[in-house]
């Protein structure tokens, strides 16, 4: 059992927007060879596209919910080698935080897919995900460690199956979450003036993890088809 928990800690990952090695060479044909920016040009994209991308993201915020912190903060991770990442976290005084690693800005290649994949991170807090999986990993977790212990199993064997059940939570519906963040991070990056239809090309450019065991990314396809969706309906050209 406990090199089950130890398989299963292994695929965790606590990122949204992550860019991973693939598991296998993926096709030319669903992958561009797109140059990143350089590192000037980026840390100057960044600085651009954050002043336009953070009051929308702030006024959507606003408008959507109540209560919440909507005082986004967005920042490079000052880390040179951490691997290529975009994030949301909440700091101690539960202030959104945004993060792009130094790495993960490298493999973007335009303001358009920056402001994309910032207005999606902006969208994962607004959306509430991170309360909404905690809360998710947090029933399953229940549910997990009661039918254990109705099926007779002793208090340890409760522990395990109640840590795996919470694991198991967390990713279950983080697919949903994705595509969630996806249709309002569309809206977002169009109201902050880059366009959508561009920035979601990205993802061409990503190994899919939509066969992954328990991946917490849906396929790439899918999430494209769900930015052109979004574009279609609201009329975002």
């Amino acid at each position: 059992m406990r090199r089950f928990l130890c398989l299963f800690a292994l695929a965790a990952s606590a990122c949204n927007m992550v860019v991973e090695p693939a598991q296998q060479p993926v096709p030319a044909a669903q992958r561009q060879q797109v140059p990143g920016m350089a590192p000037g040009e980026a840390r100057d994209a960044f600085a651009t596209v954050s002043r336009r991308v953070e009051p929308v993201a702030e006024r959507e915020c606003r408008q959507r919910t109540q209560g919440l912190n909507c005082d986004f903060l967005i920042r490079i991770d000052p880390n040179p080698n951490a691997a290529p990442n975009a994030y949301q976290s909440l700091d101690r005084s539960g202030r959104p935080v945004i993060t792009f690693t130094q790495r993960m800005l490298g493999q973007i290649a335009n303001q358009d897919e920056l402001a994309f994949v910032m207005s999606h991170e902006a969208a994962h807090h607004i959306r509430g995900h991170l309360a909404r999986q905690a809360q998710n990993s947090a029933l399953v977790s229940v549910g997990a460690g009661l039918i254990t212990a109705l099926a007779g199993g002793g208090q340890a064997t409760v522990t395990t199956a109640q840590d795996i059940g919470g694991f198991v939570g967390a990713r279950t519906y983080s697919k949903d979450f994705e595509l969630e963040a996806d249709e309002l991070g569309t809206i977002i990056t169009y109201q902050s003036g880059y366009r959508p239809s561009i920035g979601v090309r990205f993802f061409n450019r990503l190994p899919d993890p939509g066969d992954r065991f328990l991946g917490t990314h849906p396929a790439n396809p899918d999430r494209v088809r769900v930015v052109q969706s979004t574009i279609d309906r609201h009329g975002l050209n």
